[in-house]
């Protein structure tokens, strides 16, 4: 597999792309972006968890009952949540006027959105954008469009990748945008994902879902889920390559890259974190069950008083421990062991106290932070990535409208 350098989604072959700003954000920042294929491919999406769910994740699930789509069209500014009936004639109104511009099947349009709850869409607006940003379509347009889908992001987030299978070369590629309110089960933050590929449907399906679920359910910011989060997958079969199935020889080399893919998106996506300053890995080991080690890492990550030790540099390898012994997971405090890097704190259940700040302390000015957990009581594992907490993030959204 080759990551390919500066390339987006549009290097995926029979898929055009356009960013446009149509007037939901002030100025002429970009808010309105389209992703097309130029044929009918299988589709998978796996979706916020939240009860209050946005409406355009109720079109999405309704268009994507036959696992197939051809188009996405994405607003940012607006997240059309908790806009009643209205919302959700909005967000089939948005995947109608998209289908009629591209001379498509309206069901085969996935719809889109991200921003401030509560406010209703300017359709009018965006009804005019969405026969530009068709007549915008083009092979260059994945940077646009990557651009368009962001909110508090400061940059946008692409990756596009080339895996050799048997018979061809499959081009895989992903946008995505989040900054805050990020936790598992997808919180403000929206992937897209297309491939050349031909994919059987329940595979993709398959295949995207674990994915989300070793790498974007794995990050956390601030431990708050949001309304209109998703994570989609399009495979348009333009590469020639036979349908990968499960039984086929080369679908290991599809799933690795699926999962890669999304592993560097949302790696993109904590390191954006609002106000970070750190990008922090707990990688928790040594569990009955990865299910254990999962919740360990996520009591850590979200610890605010971990988070901001962290922020100051600090090695204080004792509030990992409370947070670890406080995750509801039963294990011996006397076996612990705990690293920041490649600097053991804790070693049985006791700390190395003065000795070990002195070795930490270029260790911890840095950007990227390790710490790993080993409770010695079994064989699995689990990592999650976060950041650190800072006035910064404070100060961001005590300003941001809901």
């Amino acid at each position: 597999m080759k990551i390919i350098e500066n390339g987006n989604i549009t290097l995926v072959r029979g898929i055009k792309a356009s960013g446009i700003h149509c007037g939901i954000k002030s100025g002429s920042k970009k808010d309105l972006a389209l992703i097309y294929s130029e044929s009918l491919g299988t589709a998978a999406g796996v979706f916020t968890k939240n009860l209050v769910y946005a409406a355009p994740i109720r079109i999405c699930k309704e268009n994507l009952l036959d696992h197939q789509a051809r188009a996405i069209i994405i607003n940012s500014g607006i997240a059309n949540a908790a806009t009643g009936e209205k919302g959700i004639d909005d967000a089939r109104q948005m995947a109608h006027l998209t289908a009629s511009a591209l001379q498509i099947p309206t069901n085969s349009v996935l719809v889109s959105s991200t921003g401030k709850i509560g406010e209703y869409l300017p359709m009018k607006k965006i009804a005019s954008g969405i026969q530009k940003a068709a007549s915008s379509l083009s092979i260059d347009g994945g940077q646009n469009a990557a651009e368009a889908i962001m909110t508090t992001d400061t940059f946008p987030k692409q990756i596009a990748v080339r895996i050799k299978m048997a018979d061809a070369e499959v081009n895989l590629a992903g946008i995505a945008k989040g900054a805050g309110m990020i936790r598992p089960n997808m919180a403000t933050m929206l992937a897209f994902l297309v491939t050349d590929a031909a994919v059987e449907a329940n595979l993709l399906q398959d295949c995207l879902r674990n994915a989300v679920n070793k790498t974007f359910n794995r990050i956390t910011v601030d431990g708050d889920t949001s309304t209109n989060d998703m994570v989609v997958l399009m495979a348009n079969a333009h590469s020639g390559i036979k349908t990968i199935s499960a039984k086929s020889k080369d679908v290991k080399k599809f799933i690795d890259a699926v999962e890669f893919v999304c592993l560097k998106l949302s790696l993109m996506i904590v390191n954006d974190g609002e106000g970070a300053t750190k990008l922090i890995c707990i990688h928790v080991k040594g569990a009955l069950s990865e299910k254990d080690a999962e919740k360990i890492a996520f009591r850590i990550a979200e610890s605010p008083l971990v988070k901001t030790s962290l922020f100051g540099e600090s090695c204080n390898w004792g509030r990992v421990m409370a947070a670890a012994g406080s995750a509801g997971i039963s294990f011996d405090p006397k076996k612990i062991d705990i690293f920041y890097g490649s600097v053991q704190v804790v070693q049985n259940g006791t700390g190395f106290a003065v000795e070990t700040e002195k070795a930490l302390k270029t260790y911890l000015k840095s950007r990227n932070i390790n710490i790993d957990v080993d409770l010695h009581m079994g064989r699995k594992s689990a990592k999650v990535w976060t950041t650190d907490l800072t006035p910064d993030y404070v100060h961001i959204n005590a300003d941001y409208k809901t």
